[in-house]
């Protein structure tokens, strides 16, 4: 969370598979009660509905304004960013993203949906809150990771933001952003989980929980016998082959340029891939994307003498 006069900057990276602020990561999932569930932690109470964040299974949607759960989902954002200092109430403004290619077509739109309430009040982990939302920003992803270091990108780069639904390809050329070079393809971490779990139906004629796939993902390993944990790994390398296939159709040549990684994807580079550890940088934080909104949305509002 960044301050500017007595407003919060907040930065929500609102990801397929996970929520990032500046200091949290939560499943991008919810469940919606009407009347209040027995079990009550993570429970978010708007409008008179019941919500249990990171429960249930959030599908794929290209556009996150279909229904209401992104917006839900933002405010349990806010509220975590906003208990870390010990604040219930108060001035936002939210600064998001979207997928590279999509940002020019839906940004409009996302503001309208993060906006359709200026004043909210909901309550979450049994806290309640109200704030008024002053402003939305909206910034393409994987750019805003790297916007306070371009310094950094000097000759040719290709930028890889790889996340659970999606995977946005963009190059940075001697510290500058290449707007006729992005795109956005969907081939995210869920693509590969999929993979996984029917491979291990068709090979060991089981099913095999998520969390064990997380795991091995994560750290490249799992406390599972060897002949599963091979499944799950052969499929990984599998799937990191494809990405740098995908990279190459988008005129990646190692010799040529340098590849940096970021996003939630970036372990399966790091445990499964092949490639030349001088060439490729692999940013794993996860929170580098809202933390990098935020920052956008900062210097803007400090060109524009500091009005919200």
């Amino acid at each position: 969370m960044k301050v500017i006069d007595d407003v919060f900057i907040i930065g929500i990276d609102s990801g397929y598979g996970n929520i990032k602020t500046a200091n949290s990561c939560f499943p991008a999932s919810l469940a919606s009660y009407e009347k209040e569930p027995v079990f009550k932690e993570n429970m978010l109470i708007y409008n008179g509905k019941y919500y249990l964040i990171g429960e249930g299974h959030k599908e794929f949607l290209a556009d996150k304004t279909k229904d209401l759960d992104y917006y839900v989902l933002a405010l349990a954002a806010i509220a975590r960013e906003m208990n870390i200092r010990k604040i219930t109430s108060g001035k936002v403004r939210i600064a998001a993203g979207l997928p590279l290619t999509w940002v020019s077509g839906q940004r409009e739109e996302f503001k309208e949906y993060l906006m359709q309430n200026k004043i909210v009040e909901f309550s979450f982990r049994n806290i309640p809150y109200r704030i008024e939302i002053v402003g939305v920003d909206v910034f393409p992803q994987g750019f805003a990771a790297v916007a306070d270091r371009l310094y950094d990108f000097k000759g040719v780069n290709m930028l890889c933001d790889i996340g659970n639904g999606t995977m946005n390809i963009m190059f940075i050329n001697d510290k500058k952003p290449i707007p006729g070079n992005m795109f956005t393809e969907k081939y995210g971490t869920h693509q590969c989980l999929l993979a996984v779990r029917e491979n291990v139906m068709r090979v060991h004629h089981t099913t095999v929980d998520e969390a064990i796939i997380n795991r091995v993902f994560r750290f490249g390993t799992a406390d599972i016998k060897e002949e599963y944990l091979k499944t799950i790994t052969d499929t990984a390398t599998e799937y990191v082959a494809g990405i740098f296939q995908r990279l190459r159709e988008h005129e990646y040549n190692p010799e040529l340029m340098k590849l940096y990684v970021l996003g939630g994807g970036s372990c399966l580079i790091r445990n499964f891939g092949k490639y030349d550890e001088k060439r490729v940088t692999i940013n794993d934080d996860i929170c580098a994307t809202a933390k990098g909104y935020e920052y956008l949305s900062y210097i803007n509002l400090l060109k524009d003498g500091g009005s919200v």
